[in-house]
């Protein structure tokens, strides 16, 4: 009996036939390929701070800046301008002992950034997390954050509980 399922069944697996009743339809949808993440901008609109030829990407996880650009810190390493995907990818640099300068977030209303200690973070909100299962949207103008807040929920602090709370990812 095992038999007489498993070879129509790998017959099915190896050739893409199916039933002609069943039509097939592909995974993604042009309407999901035009959906745009909530972290993610047009490449126009997001700044690219760090130089050479691996500048789209996290200093530390390698993922595409653009696609998490509203989760964008920075900072300086020296001479060297390094930039993030999150806080979380910001805190491992630290954590990996990376002395930086003039730490800098993404305010997500304007698109630029901002020194992190004028930054109004929201902490768990119900968009999508980079790097971690908790949310961390940041903006330089406190009502900005407070309508963000409204909308989507999560905690309004400042970059030090943000990171505090980055830092329990590494646990």
């Amino acid at each position: 009996m095992l038999k007489f399922i498993l070879i129509p069944l790998s017959l099915v697996v190896l050739t893409g036939c199916t039933t002609p009743s069943k039509k097939i339809t592909p995974l993604h949808h042009k309407k999901t390929a035009q959906k745009r993440m909530f972290q993610s901008v047009p490449k126009e609109r997001a700044i690219l701070l760090q130089k050479g030829k691996h500048r789209k990407y996290c200093h530390i996880c390698g993922m595409n800046l653009v696609k998490f650009y509203k989760t964008n810190h920075a900072a300086k390493e020296g001479d060297v301008v390094h930039q993030y995907c999150s806080i979380h990818c910001l805190t491992q640099d630290i954590k990996e002992g990376a002395e930086l300068e003039n730490p800098r977030v993404v305010d997500v209303s304007s698109l630029k950034f901002i020194p992190v200690t004028e930054a109004y973070y929201v902490v768990g909100s119900k968009k999508p997390a980079t790097m971690s299962r908790v949310s961390k949207y940041a903006f330089k103008s406190l009502e900005d954050a407070k309508k963000f807040q409204l909308k989507y929920g999560g905690k309004i602090v400042d970059f030090y509980s943000a990171w505090q709370i980055a830092k329990k990812d590494f646990q």
